[in-house]
């Protein structure tokens, strides 16, 4: 049935008021008698149009441009009513349009339903591992995904490192009961000053919702991960932490100078005491340990059985603090105190003597820009004796060198290398270090050590390079770097 005829049919039976009617241009009838025949008519219109025998695509056009003109020819002189009809005829395309891609989704969503190999109890473990910007883009995927991703199980691990921090909240509370690890922030430091500080830890503080109902979500919480979130306020961060009794490993990187730590170990020494992995990452201006700070620090690592990794990164620790630390801790596995500026290294003399059965597998002082030679050298022969018989892995490596006994930098020490690894062979020793201003800078890491700290230590050994070589040039000096 051509549109000319539907038209000029319906004008003949009702005139011009009818005939807008069937195109839509006038309310239809409201009573339910009068729609059904109307939906039939549409229905027995739309048949036959999908019913259309095949042809190409242009033939199909041409008869569209037709049947559209006779139509106009047929309608009326007054230019209105053409317009109308135009955009009705506009209107029901779209309106076909969106309903074959309605009906494209729903056999796609069924064919994911049939096809996909995992069932939905794997499907949801296989989302729980992805980060929650890209959960999201999967929930978004089909029906059958959107389902596994509103699970519960999907949210236990909530990572907004690449995503908004305002869903913060919503991503709690959909993980619920099954909520285990939340990562915050932006992994690598962004350099530059910023127009505005991060919010989130002024009113409302989006982790608030781990202390709603007495704590019980953030008693469920094992990991957390805060990497440059802004000023951490000592209120908001100790509000979340005093309610997660389980947590085992903790991480706060570029809290900033302003940040709390004695009030911050005092609040784990009471309140976290399963802590097994504690990371801290200060930026400029490094962060200050005093004597107060430091007996809470040192408390807290006594009153941690189960800490087996301390990371303390840009930390102004001098050697009694670190050695007061290792034995305090006796399950003490991991050790990173990477660019401490005070540390000469004496302290490993004094653990040499008192902690021969250390557990301490892992000792890594990258860029510490006091550290001796001497007091590595000691360290080796410490070794080559017998003590730290569970150490496997040693890392002195730094871009300025050691200091030597002359106080000049040294690039070149001498280490008893080759008799270590004789004597000693299940230790690994990395002391790289570059050529005297020859620009090489190496990005020494440890194998199985943790991407994001190395990242972060690259990214920060890297804005020191270039603060130094900006400070050479004001000094004139034309040297090659």
């Amino acid at each position: 049935m051509s549109l000319s005829c539907c038209w000029n049919r319906s004008k003949q039976k009702s005139g011009e008021n009818k005939t807008l009617s069937t195109f839509g241009l006038m309310d239809p009838p409201t009573s339910p008698a009068a729609q059904n025949p109307s939906s039939l008519h549409s229905d027995s219109i739309i048949s036959s149009l999908l019913s259309f025998h095949a042809s190409t695509p242009f033939s199909i056009a041409c008869s569209f441009d037709r049947e559209l003109e006779k139509a106009l020819a047929s309608a009326s002189d007054d230019a209105s009513v053409q317009d109308r009809l135009l955009n009705r005829t506009i209107q029901l395309a779209s309106l076909l349009l969106d309903s074959t891609e309605r009906c494209f989704r729903k056999r796609a969503s069924a064919h994911n339903s049939v096809a996909w190999v995992l069932p939905p109890e794997l499907t949801v473990k296989v989302f729980s591992k992805l980060d929650t910007k890209s959960l999201m883009q999967a929930a978004a995927c089909c029906t059958l995904f959107n389902k596994c991703a509103m699970d519960r199980s999907s949210y236990a691990h909530i990572d907004l490192t690449t995503a908004d921090n305002e869903v913060v909240c919503t991503m709690i509370h959909r993980a619920g009961k099954e909520l285990r690890s939340i990562k915050l922030g932006h992994v690598t430091r962004r350099y530059g000053p910023e127009p505005n500080p991060n919010p989130m830890w002024f009113n409302p503080n989006p982790l608030s919702s781990l202390s709603y109902n007495h704590g019980f979500l953030g008693s469920r919480l094992t990991s957390l991960r805060l990497y440059n979130v802004g000023p951490m306020h000592y209120n908001s961060l100790s509000s979340v932490l005093s309610v997660c009794s389980n947590l085992t490993d903790l991480r706060i990187v570029g809290s900033g100078s302003n940040s709390p730590y004695m009030n911050l170990f005092m609040t784990l020494s009471k309140k976290c005491r399963l802590i097994e992995h504690l990371c801290l990452v200060s930026h400029h201006p490094l962060g200050n340990i005093d004597a107060s700070t430091a007996s809470h620090l040192i408390e807290l690592v006594t009153k941690s059985p189960n800490l087996t990794s301390l990371t303390l990164l840009c930390f102004q620790l001098t050697n009694e603090i670190v050695r007061s630390l290792v034995e305090s801790c006796r399950k003490l596995k991991y050790l990173n105190l990477s660019r401490s500026p005070k540390i000469d290294g004496c302290f490993l003399r004094d653990l040499g003597n008192s902690c021969k059965e250390s557990p301490l597998e892992t000792l890594i002082m990258r860029n510490c820009v006091k550290l001796e030679e001497k007091e590595v050298l000691e360290l080796c022969n410490t070794l080559l004796k017998g003590n730290f018989k569970f150490i496997r892995h040693i890392d002195v490596s730094s871009n300025n060198g050691l200091v030597s006994d002359d106080g000049r930098r040294s690039y070149k020490p001498k280490f008893p290398v080759e008799k270590l690894k004789e004597e000693r062979p299940d230790v690994t020793l990395v002391a790289d270090f570059p050529l005297e201003r020859s620009g090489k800078r190496y990005h020494v890491g440890v194998e199985g050590d943790d991407e994001e700290l190395r990242e972060i230590e690259m990214m920060d050994a890297k804005n020191d390079e270039e603060e130094n070589d900006d400070d050479d040039s004001f000094e004139g000096d034309d040297d090659d770097v």
